[in-house]
């Protein structure tokens, strides 16, 4: 018995390593601005993956997407600001982020996906702007 539940994680465990290498391999060759799309993509698929687990009620699955959503607002999105040079854009944004981290911890509490939606709708422009400027650069480095 243990071993087919072994065979049966493998394509699993498999497609987890493919995914890591992947990520690896993008971040080692990414710009700064490429990083910064990766996060906003990280946290849209994290997104995506609580809705789908709050829609089959996998209330383990949805805590650990939104978790994972709130580490890359914390982490990587949040960190990244420069408050000295970026002045008052960099702290509107901080200020945009500690409210999709809000709206994010109650769409959990509360099985919200209205509050899932909202981040979207907040993340989704910033994304397409970091992805115009780290397109705009990758051809101006050509």
């Amino acid at each position: 018995m243990f071993a087919s539940a072994t065979r049966s994680n493998a394509p699993r465990h498999q497609a987890g390593a493919y995914q890591q290498v992947h990520v690896a391999t993008g971040v080692s060759g990414a710009t700064p601005h490429g990083l910064i799309v990766m996060l906003f993509d990280g946290l849209l698929g994290a997104i995506a993956e609580a809705r789908g687990a709050m829609r089959s009620r996998d209330i383990p699955a949805k805590g650990k997407a939104i978790g994972r959503a709130v580490r890359i607002v914390d982490e990587g999105l949040s960190a990244s600001l420069n408050l000295d040079a970026g002045g008052p854009l960099a702290a509107d944004l901080r200020n945009l982020y500690t409210y999709v981290n809000l709206r994010l911890t109650q769409a959990n509490l509360n099985n919200d996906e209205g509050a899932l939606d909202e981040c979207v709708r907040l993340i989704e422009p910033l994304r397409t702007g970091w992805l115009a400027i780290a397109d705009h650069t990758e051809n101006a480095g050509a």
